[in-house]
């Protein structure tokens, strides 16, 4: 089955978009392995996707849902650096870490690593990012495929790897605060012991 899904994830655009319904492409590609998507579902590869789809499946090609978006010329995203704000809005959602900048400093898009995705457009505040067409050889060159996923890949790891970090340190708080509320606990029946004892017999 694994071994299905990553010729299906070799055919697709690696846009990571998730208008397929899914967080990226290897989960749609699994999700069609597992009958759970259709071959259908993802604007970017269009037509021509559906049709390598269908050929390796050995199925009928058919028409891009509706529902998933429509077929169009690939884009690259491009920031007004002008107005620019540096919010950082479109690096958190960026799914290939393909723009860089600081908060409150002027981002940029490396429009190599770029895979057109719109997901920074939406995120935007101040509509400084526009789109531009995708070069036929970016769009259509394998090579440009497998260092998106790549890309994707890391920054899903790293990602992971702060969450897994961020629900450690707060694992650890909550143990400091319960051993704190212990001891105090402990140290509030001692005091309560002692003063017990100092009380005066009748």
């Amino acid at each position: 089955m694994n071994v299905l899904a990553d010729r299906i994830d070799a055919l697709l655009p690696q846009t990571q978009c998730e208008q397929c319904g899914y967080h990226g492409c290897r989960p749609y590609a699994e999700a069609i392995v597992n009958g759970e998507a259709d071959i259908n579902q993802c604007p970017p590869g269009g037509s021509a996707g559906i049709a390598k789809l269908a050929a390796l499946l050995g199925r009928a090609a058919i028409p891009l849902n509706p529902e998933n978006g429509v077929e169009k010329p690939r884009t690259l995203a491009r920031i007004i650096e002008a107005d620019c704000i540096g919010c950082t809005k479109c690096i958190q959602v960026c799914p290939v870490d393909a723009i860089v900048g600081a908060n409150k400093l002027m981002h940029t898009v490396i429009a190599d690593d770029c895979t057109g995705c719109e997901r920074c457009v939406p995120a935007c505040p101040v509509d400084c990012i526009v789109l531009e067409p995708m070069p036929a050889a970016q769009a259509h060159d394998p090579a440009y495929a497998d260092a998106a996923r790549t890309h994707f890949e890391r920054r899903e790891a790293r990602l992971a790897k702060q969450h897994a970090q961020r629900e450690a340190e707060l694992a650890s708080r909550k143990a400091q605060v319960h051993v704190t509320g212990a001891s105090q606990s402990v140290l509030d029946a001692l005091a309560r012991a002692k003063a017990k004892k100092q009380e005066p017999k009748a």
